[in-house]
């Protein structure tokens, strides 16, 4: 076991930083908002006093017998940690490889949850958005890093095909992770990875991370037009080093970075252009140009939870509605109800694997239509037995909202847990109409410009 004696040593002054920070506003009855030092939300700010916690960002212990580690962990020990990504289907949601967690309740107390201590709390705080308390430490679960991901690219002609092909190979239980791209209703292509330390010598290193590197959307297009003439019809291979894997998305934020190109219509869009502007097409830098010029009113970026049953029922519908192609399906374990998982449903009393639906790109022209497109989108979804994750735009009623996601398990937490002070999670993720419709001011105009 590796203990990080300094680490420990700032966080403890942190905490007491934030506790205290945290008190007083519990005291003045203040709502604020919590700064991780990043998100990759696109909802617009609501402009109450914030909270920084981005410094609580150290590992202060690796147990490798164990398997976990308060903080994030990093490679060169040898872990992994999983995350709601291609992972989901095995792995589970971040937040179910969470052991333990340390928070800051409202009122500034200092407490600790877990699935044996206050698991009430351990469990609803997940996806919560800090509107029970805030969370200063996490134990996680662990798994074995190795040296790549074998990933397998199998095409699909249609979005039944798709989701056919998504479930079986998340019935392989050699699969580490798999997910899919549809880059038209009649072509796609489904990925899974095998984490793996071996790879044939004849084989080439196949990386995303490089300003010279391909786009990982547009690489493994590549792969399904090419397998005829490279492998006779055999399903293509690469060997991606791990970290390349984990972030094979970043560069470019999936696809999404295109829109910067179409923005600007004289800089073409190609292998050069791409190499030169990198460092400005990372998903960071994008997330942050998105808040910076309030531009999240002009794309559909949702991310939507369906049934496997009527995930392609859906797809049909995106498809003829808004013609945003590509769309990302990732599969998603099973998840615990009641909770703001987007996979986990009131109404269901079993919980089942859901597939999740990327949805993200230009849509509209006007703050009207595209209000209405969100809402018709959030009544469609709502009919197929789906919901959306809540770090997107969000426009249900208040009885909407409650409808899907449970209103009494959720009071009764922040009453027994003295939050009713902080907003609700409603008041943090609705976007207000309003604010859409209103004209943006000159400045506003020549920023995002």
């Amino acid at each position: 076991m590796e203990f990080y004696i300094k680490d420990l040593e700032y966080h403890e002054s942190d905490l007491k930083r934030i506790q205290a920070e945290v008190r007083d506003l519990s005291q003045r009855k203040q709502a604020f908002r919590i700064f991780h030092g990043s998100t990759n939300s696109t909802r617009p700010a609501h402009h109450e006093r914030v909270v920084d916690i981005s410094c609580l960002r150290r590992i202060l212990r690796i147990d490798p017998k164990k398997g976990d580690s308060p903080g994030r962990t990093q490679r060169p020990h040898g872990h992994a940690g999983s995350a709601g990504e291609s992972s989901s289907f095995k792995y589970g949601y971040f937040s179910q490889t969470v052991s333990r967690v340390e928070m800051i309740l409202a009122d500034g107390v200092i407490v600790r949850a877990s699935a044996h201590e206050r698991e009430d709390l351990f469990h609803g705080a997940a996806e919560a958005a800090g509107t029970l308390g805030v969370i200063t430490l996490l134990e996680l679960r662990l798994i074995p890093a190795k040296t790549y991901v074998k990933l397998t690219y199998y095409p699909i002609s249609s979005m039944g095909d798709a989701v056919d092909s998504i479930m079986g190979e998340t019935k392989n239980s050699m699969n580490d992770y798999v997910d899919g791209i549809l880059y038209s209703r009649n072509s796609g292509v489904i990925m899974a990875g095998i984490l793996t330390n071996e790879k044939p010598p004849s084989v080439s290193v196949q990386r995303f991370s490089g300003p010279w590197d391909p786009w990982f959307y547009m690489h493994a297009q590549e792969r399904i037009q090419n397998r005829l003439e490279e492998t006779g019809g055999e399903a293509m291979v690469d060997y991606i080093p791990l970290r390349d894997y984990l972030f094979r998305y970043d560069r470019g934020a999936f696809w999404v970075g295109r829109e910067c190109f179409k923005y600007f219509g004289f800089v073409p869009f190609n292998r050069l252009t791409r190499w030169f502007l990198d460092d400005f097409l990372h998903a960071r830098m994008l997330y942050r140009a998105l808040h910076g010029t309030s531009s999240s009113v002009d794309f559909m970026i949702q991310d939507l939870s369906l049934p496997f049953a009527n995930a392609e029922r859906f797809m049909d519908y995106a498809a003829g509605n808004f013609e945003v192609w590509p769309l990302w399906l990732c599969p998603l374990r099973e998840m615990r109800s009641p909770a703001f998982h987007p996979n986990s449903s009131t109404r269901e009393d079993k919980p089942q694997p859901m597939l999740n639906i990327g949805l993200w790109g230009r849509v509209s022209k006007g703050p009207i239509a595209f209000v209405q497109q969100n809402r018709d989108l959030e009544r469609h979804l709502s009919q197929l037995g789906g919901r959306k994750a809540l770090n997107s735009h969000t426009y249900y009623t208040e009885q909407e909202f409650w409808d899907l996601y449970g209103k009494p398990w959720y009071e009764k937490l922040r009453e027994k847990y003295r939050a009713t002070t902080l907003p609700s999670i409603y008041d943090k993720v609705t976007v207000n109409p309003s604010e859409i419709y209103a004209e943006r001011a000159w400045s506003q105009w020549l920023l995002s410009l």
